[in-house]
């Protein structure tokens, strides 16, 4: 089944696009979330018109997004963790606990949109990257210091 994309989908494709999906996925999911609509001669022809309209959304969309990328990009957590010797930490600091001393910090940010390369099991400086939309991401800079 072919339907025209209203918003991005991560597997499918961005805002305006016409994909073909297994009729289930359409029927099921896409058609009932008003994520996509189907492609047929009369949508076709309110889709052209509504393109541009589509279009001001995404770029809207993004815009916001670069600014609260920027924001992020300037903050600087600090995560206390118990430490032992030679700064080795008691556990580590994942995914799950940036996430919480950013909610602490005044942004809502979900866990899985933050990439760290491997957990930090040290004291130290370090860096996270988080995704937060199909092409803006920002840098936060992470303090790990001991209780």
């Amino acid at each position: 089944m072919k339907v025209f994309l209203k918003e991005d989908v991560r597997t499918l494709g961005k805002i305006g696009d016409v994909v073909t999906v297994a009729a289930g996925y359409a029927r099921n999911y896409l058609l009932p979330q008003k994520i996509a609509v189907e492609a047929n001669d009369r949508n076709i022809k309110e889709f052209a018109h509504n393109k541009r309209i589509i279009q001001e959304k995404a770029v809207k969309i993004r815009d916001a997004n670069k600014s609260v990328a920027e924001a992020l990009s300037a903050l600087v957590l600090t995560i206390p963790a118990k430490a032992g010797e030679d700064d080795r930490l008691f556990g580590s600091v994942t995914n799950m606990d940036i996430a919480e001393a950013m909610k602490a910090a005044g942004h809502d940010i979900d866990r899985k949109k933050i990439h760290i390369e491997e957990p930090i099991k040290r004291l130290g400086s370090f860096t996270a990257e988080i995704k937060i939309y199909h092409d803006v991401a920002a840098t936060v800079k992470i303090n790990v210091v001991p209780e």
